[in-house]
């Protein structure tokens, strides 16, 4: 291509682009191999080529530089609390909800309905993961809203709906709804038994107890929700509550936006403070009951931090190869480079261990009647969200390097690269950032036979890597050692590794999962990606990754 007669343009590769991202994603499919062999995934091939359109990542950008704008009042000063998105924002969540990626594992047909959902929630999370933020919520919130038999029953079968509609209007008058979560305050974070905000008795109704909600939440994501589970001091404690945007005759719920947050990536979201102005609401569960509330719901937002990020670095790796190998330097693409190779078969090993442990905790959610995938999703949901997500902003910057200055720069295909790098430390801070994981891990450690659990768990891939055998033998001793608080992340580290390695060893090629063993516990590694062993596989370890 000649450019305006002083050079011609070369060498620079064509985007990544209009391509089925599930049937090109060899780890994800052996993933669902192994943990749901009588799924069908038609449904994900069909989103797999819905989502690696060129049209759909023209919105997916359009969603990101136009950021939602608030507009809390009309121009004669009346309050409208009202959030405005890009057209593409809502074409982006017609198209996850349309996919059931919200809450039809709750009223699904499914064998497998969990790990169905997992592997479209990572597919999608390559194109757009900012608006999933509401998807997300409304996932965790079904189950939770059960404990309102009434509310539930008029509000469930709407949040298993493959309808999206925007309107901020009453939920009867909605083929779908959506819901999110208010538990945050100022002062008090992650400890939600900080806070302040008051729940005070208001009479009872159809829906059961009626509470006035007066105070505030410091990160209310998806304001445009139609309702949202909140924490509020009732005179029993903090209790969990049902707090829709539209009342039940009409009219507007006292909820005050103040603010969006101008935060570092996850832009196509609107996150926001918010006030309750005597906000009526309902009682989920018992009063004082709150905390196991938002347990339970934080158990499956945790799950889909670590579903994103394995989905994210899929998509990073996956710009990175198309890149390596269009791209020439000193004589040769840059994929057959040494060094080049090294970093991308490094990149490889971490997507893929990430997308088999994800995968597998969607699985325990499917067989909890079963005692032994119950005490797996009680471990592995702290250690996949800590660990996984750990990862994530190491791996962005490694793969952002493998394109130089074209990946730093936020315009064309390639600037997606610079999108992942932002969003990447959204997951390891929300619903819980790394300290948290850790005192997760170790309260779940006291809720069963932990050494019985991670022994069965390994057990199958015994004998296959002496590596895995020797951390395999350590860890039933560090389990029942483990006093101080101090060590929980190194432990929470080390089962991670242990489990994914177990996993390779039974779905991966033999070149993987040897690489992934010889590196991540044998000591055959540096302190950053591309410092594998010269022995290691390379070429069949990148060429498994390949997107194309």
């Amino acid at each position: 291509m000649k450019n305006a007669g002083t050079h011609e343009v070369f060498n620079q590769p064509e985007p990544l682009v209009d391509y089925n991202l599930f049937e090109t994603n060899r780890p994800l499919r052996d993933a669902l191999k192994f943990n749901a062999p009588q799924l069908q995934v038609a449904q994900l091939q069909e989103l797999g080529v819905t989502i690696g359109s060129a049209e759909m990542q023209a919105h997916a950008r359009l969603a990101n530089v136009h950021p939602p704008e608030l507009h809390t009042h009309d121009r004669f000063g009346r309050r409208t609390d009202e959030v405005e998105f890009h057209p593409s924002y809502h074409i982006l969540m017609a198209a996850a909800v349309g996919a059931g990626l919200h809450g039809t594992p709750w009223t699904g047909t499914s064998a497998s309905p969990h790990v169905l959902r997992a592997a479209g929630f990572m597919l999608f999370t390559e194109l757009e993961p900012s608006i999933l933020c509401p998807v997300s919520m409304t996932y965790a919130a079904t189950p939770a809203l059960r404990g309102n038999a009434a509310v539930y029953a008029d509000w469930g079968p709407k949040l298993g709906s493959l309808w999206y509609d925007p309107a901020l209007a009453l939920f009867k008058d909605k083929p779908g709804v959506t819901m999110g979560m208010g538990m945050t305050e100022k002062q008090g974070g992650s400890d939600v038994r900080a806070n302040t905000t008051k729940a005070v008795r208001d009479g009872s109704d159809a829906w059961g107890e009626r509470y006035a909600i007066t105070g505030h939440k410091w990160f209310f994501s998806a304001p445009m929700c139609d309702a949202f589970l909140v924490l509020a001091q009732a005179p029993a404690g903090l209790s969990c509550f049902f707090l829709p945007r539209v009342l039940p005759d009409g009219t507007r719920n006292a909820i005050h936006i103040q603010r969006l947050k101008d935060k570092l990536g996850n832009k196509a979201n609107a996150s926001s403070e918010v006030e309750f102005h005597g906000a009526s609401a309902w009682l989920v569960g018992e009063e004082g009951r709150g905390i196991p509330q938002i347990l339970e719901m934080g158990t499956m937002t945790r799950l889909d931090c670590a579903l994103g990020t394995s989905g994210l670095m899929r998509q990073a790796l996956s710009i990175a190869l198309n890149h390596a190998a269009q791209r020439k330097a000193f004589g040769k693409p840059l994929i057959e480079q040494p060094l080049m190779k090294n970093v991308l078969a490094d990149l490889a090993l971490e997507s893929e261990a990430s997308t088999a442990l994800a995968i597998r905790l969607a699985r325990a959610f499917d067989h909890q009647a079963d005692e032994h995938e119950r005490l797996m999703a009680r471990l592995l949901t702290p250690v996949a969200k800590f660990w996984i997500c750990k990862r994530g902003s190491h791996f962005a910057q490694e793969a952002m390097e493998c394109l130089g200055g074209n990946g730093y720069v936020e315009e064309g295909g390639e600037g997606i690269m610079a999108r992942i790098y932002r969003e990447m430390p959204l997951n390891s801070i929300w619903e819980g950032a790394g300290n948290i994981m850790a005192l997760d891990l170790l309260r779940g450690l006291r809720k069963g036979d932990a050494v019985a659990a991670l022994a069965k768990e390994l057990a199958p891939a015994r004998g296959q890597h002496a590596a895995l055998d020797r951390l395999a033998d350590a860890l039933p001793a560090r389990i029942e050692a483990m006093a101080s608080e101090a060590e929980a992340r190194r432990l929470a580290q080390d089962v991670a590794l242990a489990v994914q390695a177990a996993l390779l060893a039974q779905t991966a090629p033999p070149a993987v999962a040897d690489a992934f063993c010889a590196s991540r516990l044998g000591g055959d590694w540096g302190n950053v990606f591309g410092t594998l062993g010269a022995r290691t596989g390379f070429d069949s370890i990148i060429e498994r990754a390949q997107p194309l």
